[in-house]
């Protein structure tokens, strides 16, 4: 039996937010323009750095819980970084496995060293196996 392959570009979200790890959280927050990717990319200060990532959880977990002042807390306090990266063309069986085993919950999608999107268990499974759109 051989399974139709899908892969992360197929079911990606294609809307990212981008955010400067300067910027407090709530700047952050009041600028995403895609809520619903529930993620920011935090992104290069040079040419040779690595993307950030934070997701609503960073900031429920790093700032809500421990009562920490969302105008005095600065993005880069918060992310993820670098950012684990996926590249468009894995198949979301693949891309499930690694998120497994380290543990994330969504990822940027990368395409010639550029962020393309953002995948999440969500999308794998509700638009790659139950074909939703």
């Amino acid at each position: 039996m051989n399974p139709t392959r899908i892969t992360v570009k197929d079911v990606m979200k294609q809307k990212v937010d981008f955010v400067d790890g300067m910027k407090t959280v709530k700047e952050a927050l009041l600028e995403m323009q895609h809520v619903e990717t529930k993620t920011l990319i935090v992104n290069k200060r040079h040419e040779y750095d690595e993307w950030g990532i934070v997701v609503i959880s960073d900031i429920a977990k790093k700032v809500l819980a421990t009562d920490k002042s969302v105008e005095r807390t600065n993005v880069y306090e918060v992310m993820t970084k670098p950012a684990v990266t996926i590249h468009q063309d894995m198949d979301i069986r693949y891309c499930a496995r690694m998120f497994e085993r380290l543990g994330l919950s969504r990822a940027p999608v990368v395409k010639h060293g550029r962020i393309i999107g953002i995948i999440s268990h969500t999308d794998m499974v509700l638009k790659g196996l139950c074909n939703i759109s």
